[in-house]
């Protein structure tokens, strides 16, 4: 079972792409940085000012909420960038 405290590289660029397309739309941005979405969205991300969860469905059917400040610090710490 993956950590509850880890992000997968595929649930990163999700998070990045939806929080992306949720500020395309309108949604309130958390950051006054000059650039497009997904580079306001990936500054959200290191400043872990996401609004987002994640939620995991394991094999055996047991729901796991990430713990995403936690997670976007380890991967920041463990990747650098995103």
């Amino acid at each position: 079972m993956y950590p509850k405290d880890r992000l997968t590289r595929f649930e990163v660029a999700r998070i990045i792409s939806a929080r992306a397309l949720q500020i395309e739309f309108g949604a309130p941005c958390f950051v006054d940085i000059k650039g497009n979405s997904i580079q306001k969205a990936k500054e959200e991300f290191k400043r872990k000012l996401i609004p987002l969860s994640v939620r995991r469905r394991m094999p055996n059917g047991e729901i796991v909420e990430v713990d995403l400040e936690k997670a976007i610090d380890n991967w920041l710490k463990e990747h650098g960038d995103v």
